[in-house]
């Protein structure tokens, strides 16, 4: 088994990036045996398709690697570097703009939200980003690939990109990698309106949880988060058309690993007066020690892209062979 997986280093991770996605990362890590492997990948070359300064960029890339090594992953065990650091990521994604056709990249719903009305003036690189995607999975042969609901098109499409480029040039060279859907998966929304997913680009700090709140700022939040005057009920079923209700008891069951109806059992009848501090204890003593440590390494640029140049060296030894062979069976001599 080998799981592939990538989160934009935009900055600022907040509590639906950690419960919805790093979290399973980690217990993915720690389950695998000494036949599997985690590649972890920071897609800077993804990034370039909005806007940055060039500090903005690196400082973002060196503060998200001591993000994940903060919750949990552990660079001895999985492998975990930078796109850029590892250039077969961009010469596969070009050999496969040879295969990849125009009509499936026009049905990818995300270009279309991004680039919204500005479609003529959006840029090359986010309307073919996805064969990017594809070419971060397939370099690495991976079998498995973490996927929400938002990325089950891009998975898909890379299949069809692998099935047609092994069909076309009678190879059997790259692996039709499955979805990863983790036994536990946490949609995390927004403090302020519960039909909408926790995001950093929301104008209002009280909207997300960060990573980097301290203690008295996470009690805050949850203090203010928006609810409604009716008192949880026995069973989570019941908290239909509430939707940040279901919120924030989604998130107390994550964070304790109980399911919903564990939760409003042990709550049942009581208002969110009685259960909004019992969230804000449990979210500090999570969070506490992910901030102390992000704090201490953050800064640390030497150890940081010692551990980025690290794993770079492993994903460009595995990396290599596929790329050899995509230029082999290209019939592309260098």
């Amino acid at each position: 088994m080998r799981v592939l997986s990538g989160i934009q280093p935009t900055g600022n991770l907040h509590l639906g990036n950690y419960l919805g996605a790093i979290r399973n990362w980690v217990k993915m890590q720690d389950e695998m045996d000494a036949n599997s492997a985690c590649y972890f990948f920071l897609a800077d070359l993804h990034s370039i398709t909005v806007s940055e300064e060039r500090e903005t960029r690196i400082r973002n890339v060196r503060e998200m690697a001591a993000a994940l090594i903060a919750c949990g992953i552990d660079a001895d065990r999985s492998v975990l570097f930078n796109q850029a650091r590892v250039p077969a990521h961009a010469e596969l994604a070009w050999l496969l703009n040879g295969t990849a056709r125009i009509g499936w990249l026009n049905r990818m719903t995300q270009f279309k939200d991004k680039a919204g009305k500005n479609r003529e003036g959006a840029s090359i690189g986010l309307f073919v980003y996805p064969v990017l995607q594809a070419a971060d999975i397939l370099l690495y042969q991976a079998t498995h690939v973490p996927v929400g609901e938002d990325q089950k098109q891009h998975l898909e499409l890379t299949r069809d990109i692998a099935t047609k480029f092994n069909t076309d040039f009678g190879v059997e060279m790259f692996t039709l990698p499955d979805p990863y859907i983790p036994k536990e998966s946490a949609r995390i929304m927004s403090l302020r309106d519960g039909t909408a997913k926790m995001s950093k680009s929301d104008p209002s700090e009280m909207s997300r949880i960060s990573l980097t709140d301290d203690d008295d700022a996470i009690a805050q939040k949850i203090r203010k988060a928006k609810t409604d005057p009716e008192p949880l009920p026995e069973l989570a079923s019941a908290l239909e058309g509430r939707p940040e209700a279901l919120n924030l008891v989604g998130i107390y069951a994550t964070l304790t690993e109980q399911t919903p109806d564990a939760v409003c059992a042990q709550f049942a009848g009581q208002g969110f007066g009685a259960f909004k501090p019992a969230l804000a204890d449990v979210l500090v003593e999570t969070l506490r020690p992910i901030r102390q440590r992000f704090v201490a390494l953050k800064d640390d640029d030497t150890a940081l892209d010692a551990i980025l140049t690290k794993g770079a060296q492993k994903a460009r030894a595995v990396a290599q062979p596929t790329l050899d062979a995509a230029y082999d069976a290209l019939g592309l001599m260098r």
